[in-house]
């Protein structure tokens, strides 16, 4: 059983930043790829960013690259979601999520069988 909380979430402007935090706890794996999905209203959850158990690869959607950056702290359990120039498009539900594995661009919402709760993020114009 894994556990994610996310934190971080909450109202900013337009070109503004918001990092976002997920810490896991529960069972451990010898290497976990997290990631980040947002869920905008009456929208489908769509793909953010991810990055794999070493650090060494990140991918990052179309959507928000040269904006977010993913990174993590393995000795915390923690994935950072780094979202600088943020828009109104931003505005979102975000997920963490969390596969144990090496997984390499997994984009997918089936790729990932651990998810948070979510954390809101709006973005005023």
């Amino acid at each position: 059983q894994v556990q994610l909380v996310e934190s971080g979430g909450g109202l900013v402007q337009a070109g503004g930043s918001l990092r976002l935090s997920c810490a896991a706890s529960g069972r451990a794996f010898s290497s976990v790829t997290m990631g980040w999905f947002r869920q905008a209203p009456g929208k489908e959850r769509e793909f953010v960013s991810t990055i794999t158990s070493s650090g060494g690869s990140t991918y990052h959607a179309d959507s928000v690259k040269g904006r977010f950056t993913i990174s993590r702290d393995n000795a915390k359990n923690t994935v950072y979601l780094q979202m600088n120039s943020q828009k109104p498009e931003d505005t979102a539900v975000y997920y963490c999520v969390l596969e144990p594995g090496e997984l390499y661009k997994a984009t997918m919402t089936w790729n990932y069988r651990n998810w948070g709760q979510g954390t809101q993020v709006t973005v005023s114009s």
